[in-house]
Protein backbone atom coordinates (compact mmCIF):
# COMPACT_ATOMS: atom_id res chain seq x y z
CA UNK A 1 0.00 0.00 0.00
CA UNK A 2 1.22 3.66 -0.38
CA UNK A 3 1.40 5.38 2.58
CA UNK A 4 -0.62 8.88 2.36
CA UNK A 5 2.51 11.29 2.93
CA UNK A 6 4.07 9.63 0.00
CA UNK A 7 6.07 12.20 -2.11
CA UNK A 8 4.14 13.14 -5.42
CA UNK A 9 6.52 11.81 -7.50
CA UNK A 10 6.03 8.04 -6.37
CA UNK A 11 1.97 8.88 -6.33
CA UNK A 12 2.55 9.82 -10.22
CA UNK A 13 4.44 6.81 -11.22
CA UNK A 14 1.46 4.64 -9.12
CA UNK A 15 -1.04 6.02 -11.37
CA UNK A 16 1.03 5.63 -14.60
CA UNK A 17 1.64 2.12 -13.56
CA UNK A 18 -1.72 1.18 -12.67
CA UNK A 19 -3.30 2.71 -16.05
CA UNK A 20 -0.81 0.14 -17.56
CA UNK A 21 -1.54 -2.62 -14.84
CA UNK A 22 -5.56 -1.84 -16.21
CA UNK A 23 -6.67 -1.31 -12.79
CA UNK A 24 -9.48 0.98 -12.15
CA UNK A 25 -10.04 0.84 -8.29
CA UNK A 26 -6.42 1.18 -7.93
CA UNK A 27 -6.53 4.35 -10.51
CA UNK A 28 -9.62 5.98 -8.72
CA UNK A 29 -8.10 5.29 -5.14
CA UNK A 30 -4.77 7.00 -6.64
CA UNK A 31 -6.73 9.55 -7.86
CA UNK A 32 -8.54 10.92 -4.76
CA UNK A 33 -5.01 9.94 -2.85
CA UNK A 34 -3.77 12.64 -4.93
CA UNK A 35 -6.68 15.13 -3.74
CA UNK A 36 -6.53 14.69 -0.52
CA UNK A 37 -3.14 15.64 -0.22
CA UNK A 38 -3.85 19.04 -1.90
CA UNK A 39 -1.91 18.91 -4.94
CA UNK A 40 -3.11 20.22 -8.45
CA UNK A 41 -5.62 17.72 -10.50
CA UNK A 42 -3.69 18.78 -13.76
CA UNK A 43 -0.46 17.43 -12.67
CA UNK A 44 -2.08 14.25 -11.83
CA UNK A 45 -3.65 13.54 -15.68
CA UNK A 46 -0.89 14.91 -17.28
CA UNK A 47 1.98 13.35 -15.38
CA UNK A 48 0.32 10.30 -13.94
CA UNK A 49 -2.59 9.32 -16.48
CA UNK A 50 -1.52 10.79 -19.63
CA UNK A 51 1.93 9.32 -19.09
CA UNK A 52 0.24 5.99 -18.78
CA UNK A 53 -1.87 5.93 -21.69
CA UNK A 54 1.68 6.98 -23.53
CA UNK A 55 3.10 3.46 -22.29
CA UNK A 56 -0.17 1.73 -23.09
CA UNK A 57 0.12 3.23 -26.77
CA UNK A 58 3.51 2.44 -26.99
CA UNK A 59 2.87 -0.92 -25.93
CA UNK A 60 0.02 -1.59 -28.67
CA UNK A 61 2.40 -0.36 -31.24
CA UNK A 62 4.85 -2.73 -29.94
CA UNK A 63 2.37 -5.64 -30.69
CA UNK A 64 2.89 -5.96 -26.67
CA UNK A 65 -1.01 -5.01 -26.14
CA UNK A 66 -4.04 -5.22 -28.49
CA UNK A 67 -7.39 -3.77 -28.90
CA UNK A 68 -8.82 -5.65 -25.58
CA UNK A 69 -6.10 -4.52 -23.22
CA UNK A 70 -5.80 -1.14 -24.94
CA UNK A 71 -9.65 -0.37 -23.85
CA UNK A 72 -9.20 -1.79 -20.51
CA UNK A 73 -6.35 0.54 -19.85
CA UNK A 74 -8.74 3.45 -20.85
CA UNK A 75 -11.37 2.48 -18.66
CA UNK A 76 -8.81 2.52 -15.85
CA UNK A 77 -7.70 6.27 -17.16
CA UNK A 78 -11.39 7.39 -17.05
CA UNK A 79 -11.58 5.86 -13.16
CA UNK A 80 -9.14 8.59 -12.56
CA UNK A 81 -9.63 11.10 -15.07
CA UNK A 82 -13.62 11.98 -13.73
CA UNK A 83 -12.88 12.55 -10.67
CA UNK A 84 -9.64 14.71 -11.08
CA UNK A 85 -11.50 16.56 -13.67
CA UNK A 86 -14.30 17.64 -11.50
CA UNK A 87 -11.62 19.28 -9.51
CA UNK A 88 -10.12 21.44 -12.47
CA UNK A 89 -10.18 25.30 -12.46
CA UNK A 90 -12.25 26.22 -14.98
CA UNK A 91 -9.25 28.66 -16.41
CA UNK A 92 -7.54 25.71 -16.79
CA UNK A 93 -7.24 25.48 -21.20
CA UNK A 94 -6.60 22.62 -23.47
CA UNK A 95 -3.78 22.42 -25.58
CA UNK A 96 -6.28 22.64 -28.74
CA UNK A 97 -9.75 21.21 -30.23
CA UNK A 98 -9.74 17.72 -32.32
CA UNK A 99 -12.67 16.22 -34.23
CA UNK A 100 -12.56 12.86 -34.66
CA UNK A 101 -15.21 10.26 -36.85
CA UNK A 102 -15.24 7.45 -38.61
CA UNK A 103 -16.51 9.00 -42.46
CA UNK A 104 -19.51 8.18 -44.01
CA UNK A 105 -20.40 4.62 -44.83
CA UNK A 106 -18.30 2.87 -42.34
CA UNK A 107 -19.34 2.12 -38.71
CA UNK A 108 -15.69 0.46 -37.47
CA UNK A 109 -15.34 3.14 -34.54
CA UNK A 110 -13.07 0.88 -31.83
CA UNK A 111 -9.95 2.48 -33.75
CA UNK A 112 -11.55 5.91 -33.34
CA UNK A 113 -12.40 5.27 -29.72
CA UNK A 114 -9.02 4.16 -28.60
CA UNK A 115 -7.16 7.14 -30.67
CA UNK A 116 -9.83 9.49 -28.64
CA UNK A 117 -9.29 8.42 -24.59
CA UNK A 118 -5.34 8.91 -25.49
CA UNK A 119 -5.92 11.87 -27.26
CA UNK A 120 -8.10 13.05 -24.57
CA UNK A 121 -5.11 12.13 -22.08
CA UNK A 122 -2.61 14.03 -23.92
CA UNK A 123 -4.72 17.40 -22.96
CA UNK A 124 -6.90 18.34 -26.04
CA UNK A 125 -10.33 18.62 -26.22
CA UNK A 126 -12.54 16.07 -28.19
CA UNK A 127 -15.80 16.71 -30.05
CA UNK A 128 -16.82 12.95 -30.83
CA UNK A 129 -18.12 12.65 -34.37
CA UNK A 130 -19.33 9.15 -33.97
CA UNK A 131 -19.33 6.93 -36.88
CA UNK A 132 -20.60 6.80 -40.32
CA UNK A 133 -20.33 10.97 -40.54
CA UNK A 134 -21.33 12.99 -43.59
CA UNK A 135 -18.90 15.38 -45.44
CA UNK A 136 -21.00 18.21 -44.23
CA UNK A 137 -20.54 17.23 -40.13
CA UNK A 138 -17.37 17.30 -40.49
CA UNK A 139 -17.05 20.78 -42.14
CA UNK A 140 -19.48 21.75 -39.23
CA UNK A 141 -17.21 20.87 -36.83
CA UNK A 142 -13.70 22.72 -38.80
CA UNK A 143 -16.42 25.40 -38.56
CA UNK A 144 -16.53 25.60 -35.14
CA UNK A 145 -13.42 26.15 -33.98
CA UNK A 146 -11.75 22.79 -34.13
CA UNK A 147 -7.97 22.84 -35.01
CA UNK A 148 -7.39 19.26 -35.96
CA UNK A 149 -10.21 17.29 -38.12
CA UNK A 150 -9.01 13.50 -37.62
CA UNK A 151 -11.14 10.88 -40.22
CA UNK A 152 -10.76 7.02 -40.12
CA UNK A 153 -11.92 3.99 -41.94
CA UNK A 154 -11.38 0.35 -42.31
CA UNK A 155 -13.57 0.01 -45.71
CA UNK A 156 -11.70 0.52 -48.75
CA UNK A 157 -14.62 1.39 -50.35
CA UNK A 158 -15.72 4.56 -48.25
CA UNK A 159 -11.80 5.83 -48.18
CA UNK A 160 -13.00 7.80 -51.29
CA UNK A 161 -14.95 10.23 -48.60
CA UNK A 162 -11.86 10.92 -46.65
CA UNK A 163 -11.12 13.22 -49.98
CA UNK A 164 -14.15 14.43 -49.88
CA UNK A 165 -13.99 15.64 -46.69
CA UNK A 166 -10.47 17.58 -47.28
CA UNK A 167 -12.08 19.05 -51.04
CA UNK A 168 -14.72 20.70 -48.95
CA UNK A 169 -12.62 21.91 -46.34
CA UNK A 170 -10.60 23.41 -48.95
CA UNK A 171 -14.36 24.60 -51.38
CA UNK A 172 -15.09 26.44 -47.27
CA UNK A 173 -11.86 27.97 -47.13
CA UNK A 174 -11.08 25.91 -43.87
CA UNK A 175 -7.51 24.56 -44.99
CA UNK A 176 -5.66 27.32 -43.43
CA UNK A 177 -7.46 27.07 -39.89
CA UNK A 178 -7.55 23.13 -39.85
CA UNK A 179 -5.61 20.64 -40.20
CA UNK A 180 -6.85 16.97 -40.88
CA UNK A 181 -5.16 13.42 -40.47
CA UNK A 182 -6.66 10.51 -41.40
CA UNK A 183 -5.86 6.43 -40.30
CA UNK A 184 -7.25 2.54 -40.74
CA UNK A 185 -5.98 -0.13 -41.17
CA UNK A 186 -6.54 0.29 -45.16
CA UNK A 187 -4.69 4.17 -44.78
CA UNK A 188 -1.28 4.66 -45.65
CA UNK A 189 1.32 7.57 -46.50
CA UNK A 190 1.04 7.24 -50.45
CA UNK A 191 -2.88 7.24 -49.50
CA UNK A 192 -2.52 10.50 -47.55
CA UNK A 193 -0.71 12.07 -50.02
CA UNK A 194 -3.32 11.72 -52.97
CA UNK A 195 -5.72 13.25 -51.01
CA UNK A 196 -3.77 15.72 -49.87
CA UNK A 197 -3.74 15.64 -45.26
CA UNK A 198 -1.38 16.78 -43.66
CA UNK A 199 -1.06 13.50 -41.48
CA UNK A 200 -2.17 9.67 -41.46
CA UNK A 201 -1.53 7.65 -37.99
CA UNK A 202 -0.78 4.07 -38.50
CA UNK A 203 -1.96 3.56 -34.83
CA UNK A 204 -3.36 5.26 -32.08
CA UNK A 205 0.07 5.86 -30.31
CA UNK A 206 1.17 7.70 -33.73
CA UNK A 207 -2.14 9.48 -34.12
CA UNK A 208 -1.35 11.35 -30.73
CA UNK A 209 2.18 12.17 -31.85
CA UNK A 210 1.04 13.20 -35.32
CA UNK A 211 -2.19 15.73 -33.76
CA UNK A 212 0.72 16.94 -31.20
CA UNK A 213 2.48 18.21 -34.37
CA UNK A 214 -0.40 19.43 -36.18
CA UNK A 215 -1.59 21.51 -32.73
CA UNK A 216 1.96 22.55 -32.39
CA UNK A 217 1.83 23.94 -36.05
CA UNK A 218 -1.43 26.16 -35.34
CA UNK A 219 -2.18 28.14 -38.63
Amino acid sequence: MIESMEPPESLLAALAAAVVGLRPAEVGTLARRWLDMKLPPDQAITEGLAQGMKRVGEKFAAREYFVPEVLLASRAMYAGFDILKAELGSDREPRGRVALGVVQGDIHDIGKNIVKVMVQAAGFEVVDLGRNVSVDTFVRAAGEGVGVVGMSSLMTTTMPNMARVIEALDKAGLRGSTRTIIGGAPVNTRFCEQVGADAWAADAHSAVIEIEKLAARGT
